[in-house]
Formats: C-alpha cells, sequence, structure tokens
C-alpha cells in the first residue's frame, strides 16, 4: 500500500506543530514556575558550594519529572476532572479534607517565601519592599480576576520565556564547556550532611505537590481531552526538560564565578549580589531580573494552584474564565493568599526562614501522599478507561514514588536534625 507523499507527510506534521502550539501550556508553565524563588535559592546554593557536583543529578530528577507529570497530564485529558475532584469521588471527603489543610498551609508559606523573592530582587534596584509588594499583589490580582484562562496563560508562557535571562548569566561567566559536559556525565555522591541535603533539596524543589493538582486543573480548565493527549505528553516533556535547562545554567552561573571565589550564600538575592565584582553588573541584573520574574510567576500560580484544589475538593466552581460572582470561593481564595502573603512579607522581624522550614516540611509529608493517590487513580479503569499505565509505565511509577518516599523521607531528616547542618 502506497504511503503518503512528501508534500503530505509535511502537512501532516504541520499540522501537529500547529495543534501543538495552539494546546501547549499547562506543562511548560507547570514546570517552568517550579524555578521559583526557593528553587533558585536551592540551584545558587548548589553551585556555589559544590561547584559543578550535583549537576549529574538534573538528568534523573528530568526523567522522574516526566513520568510524575504525564500521569498526571492524562489523568486530567482523560477524566475531565481535576485531582481533588477525583480524590474526592475515589477517596471520600475525609482524606480530601486532611490533604488540603497540608496544601494550604505548604502553598502559603511557599507564596510568602516568592514576595520575599519579589521584594530581595527589586531592591537591588533600589525599589523598596513597601512600594513593590503592594504593587505586585495588584496586579496579579487584577490579572486574574480580570482575565480569562486564555489571557492569563498567554501572560505565563510570556513569563516563561524570561527565563532565559539565567541561560545569559550562564554563558556570560565564560564556563569550560568540556569541563561542564564532564561534570554532567560522572555521577559521583559525596557522604556529606551538607551535600545530601543539597541533593535531597534540588529533588523536593523540581517535583512538588501543587504542581500536580494545578496541572490537572488547568488542563480541564483549557478544555483539553482524550484526544489532545500526544500534544499534552509533548508539552509536558518540553516543560520538564525546559525547567531543567534553566536548574543547569542558575547551577552553572554559581559555580562558576561563587564557587571558584569561596564565596557561601544562603538566599539567591546574596547570589545575585555577589556576581557584580566577580562577574560583572549585567550578570548580576540578569540574575536579579530572572529572580524578580520567577518570584511574581509563582506569587500568582501557587494561589491559583490553591484555588483550583480547594475549590474542586468541595465542589465549587473553579476556572478563570468565570467572573467573581460566578465563582467568589475561587476568586477569593486567590485574593486572600496575595493579601496575607504580601502583608506578612511587610511585617519587620518577620522569620522568613522558620517559615520556608515547615513549608519544606510539609512538602516532604504531602508529596509521597499525593503520588500514591495519583497512581491509584490513574490505575482506575473507571476513570482512565483504556488508559490507565501498562506494566513497565506502573514498574516506573512505583520507582519514582520509592524514590521519592526514601528522599521525603531524608529530607525531614536533614532538616530536623541540627547536626546536618553542620
Amino acid at each position: 500500500m502506497k504511503g503518503p507523499s512528501v508534500r503530505e507527510y509535511f502537512k501532516i506534521k504541520l499540522a501537529f506543530i500547529w495543534t501543538f502550539v495552539v494546546l501547549m501550556g499547562p506543562g511548560i508553565i507547570t514546570s517552568t514556575v517550579d524555578n521559583d524563588a526557593g528553587g533558585i535559592t536551592t540551584y545558587s546554593m548548589a553551585g556555589a558550594h559544590f561547584g559543578l557536583g550535583l549537576v549529574w543529578s538534573l538528568i534523573p530528577i528530568t526523567l522522574l519529572l516526566i513520568i510524575i507529570q504525564e500521569m498526571g497530564a492524562r489523568m486530567g485529558a482523560v477524566s475531565g476532572k481535576g485531582l481533588s475532584d477525583l480524590i474526592r469521588e475515589r477517596f471520600g471527603v475525609r482524606v480530601t479534607f486532611y490533604t488540603m489543610i497540608l496544601l494550604l498551609i505548604n502553598n502559603l508559606g511557599n507564596t510568602l517565601a516568592n514576595f520575599a523573592g519579589v521584594a530581595a530582587s527589586l531592591e537591588i534596584f533600589g525599589i523598596s519592599r513597601y512600594l513593590s509588594i503592594p504593587f505586585s499583589i495588584l496586579f496579579l490580582m487584577w490579572l486574574v480576576v480580570k482575565g480569562t484562562y486564555g489571557s492569563v496563560e498567554k501572560v505565563f508562557l510570556t513569563a516563561c520565556l524570561f527565563y532565559v535571562a539565567y541561560i545569559v548569566a550562564g554563558v556570560l561567566v565564560q564556563p569550560d564547556w568540556g569541563h561542564v559536559l564532564q561534570s554532567a556525565m560522572s555521577p559521583s555522591i559525596r557522604f556529606e550532611s551538607s551535600y545530601l541535603v543539597l541533593l535531597v533539596g534540588l529533588v523536593g524543589t523540581t517535583i512538588a505537590p501543587w504542581m500536580q493538582f494545578y496541572l490537572q486543573a488547568s488542563i480541564v480548565d483549557k478544555g483539553l481531552g482524550a484526544k489532545d493527549l500526544r500534544a499534552v505528553r509533548l508539552d509536558v516533556i518540553i516543560g520538564s526538560i525546559s525547567v531543567s535547562v534553566i536548574a543547569f545554567f542558575i547551577i552553572l552561573a554559581c559555580a562558576e564565578t561563587l564557587n571558584r571565589s569561596g564565596i557561601r550564600i544562603e538566599e539567591a538575592e546574596q547570589a545575585a549580589r555577589a556576581l557584580e565584582p566577580i562577574a560583572g553588573k549585567y550578570c548580576s541584573w540578569l540574575f536579579a531580573f530572572g529572580l524578580f520574574n520567577a518570584s511574581m510567576f509563582a506569587a500568582s500560580i501557587l494561589p491559583l494552584s490553591t484555588s483550583y484544589t480547594v475549590c474542586e475538593a468541595f465542589g465549587w466552581e473553579s476556572s478563570v474564565d468565570k467572573n467573581f460572582s460566578q465563582a467568589p470561593q475561587f476568586f477569593g481564595i486567590y485574593c486572600c493568599i496575595l493579601l496575607v502573603s504580601g502583608f506578612l512579607i511587610l511585617l519587620p522581624g518577620m522569620p522568613l526562614v522558620d517559615i520556608m522550614f515547615v513549608s519544606q516540611v510539609l512538602n516532604g509529608l504531602v508529596l509521597p501522599i499525593v503520588l500514591i493517590l495519583m497512581i491509584r487513580l490513574v490505575n482506575d479503569r473507571g476513570i482512565m478507561k483504556e488508559h490507565t499505565n501498562g506494566p513497565f509505565l506502573n514498574l516506573m511509577s512505583w520507582t519514582a514514588i520509592v524514590v521519592l518516599l526514601v528522599l521525603s523521607g531524608a529530607m525531614l531528616i536533614f532538616l530536623v536534625l541540627p547536626r546536618a547542618y553542620a
């Protein structure tokens, strides 16, 4: 039987590319926004403290992220329901309620950390937090409350493009690319507490509980279905790779400058300031601008994810395409988290380190629970029909969950035991 001509072949490919451009968004946005203030801090510390010694870990982390995100995306497309909705229907109100409480506290702490990133990044340019935080809150409230899903997604996709600032910053430090490649392809583990803390932190900051809820909810809100699975999977894969590429260049910029100069940092803002005398003001400004963009991006996505999660769990309207009167709980939760987080940042003496500590501990507790619920749901034929996991994917999924359980347990131990930071 004669196959398609060359012209027909390219027409088919162009049609798929156009379809993907129209449908892309949830996977790329969900993964990219995970490079928030906390993520950038973790990557900066990894580069400053251990040079390129942790770069190799980004390869398995990327594969792990693809597996987890693909399951969530497939569930959203096939079932047409968000993850909270499915958890309530399958496991009952009690499990849903306690999961939501943990997620709400966790996301509030992470949103607070991102507003801290907004304040710190703009203070590098001489803008007071007493100006930057109120204006940021007003802009983010206007963006979501007055926008539609399509308009909000366009803004988020545009924000993804600005992460290129970190790629430029990494190139500006003029690394030895041969040495960089060798480090990436030469896995090595140091049995030092600080090294293991950062290794676990790299995994924890790349795969977070809120991501699973936001990804699935945004796929449903966008109206994607089982017919779109091919494009949805490609969207997830591109997003998972892009988040690791950005992480790589952040580690690289700090490794080739701060680590070589023996400078240790504890926050991303310190990295931006420390880069100026070593790599020049443009590199420092790019790093600071990247921190601002990432912090603003995440400060909007995390409350939005929380709104989706809580409203789905209790059967309330949850869509950016609705107006405030149609979905008061959805927009009310979103605005409330923004206002509370922003207000707390402006209070003098706010213990940000303690807040980030609590959010990381909750992240370690909630993530394995969410993933176990996900794998049970994705194998339920009543929900997924013929789109359940196959034997190989189940093996990979359970392996990923076991790895994450071990790493989450290790994270809790390292965080709770003060001697781990010695």
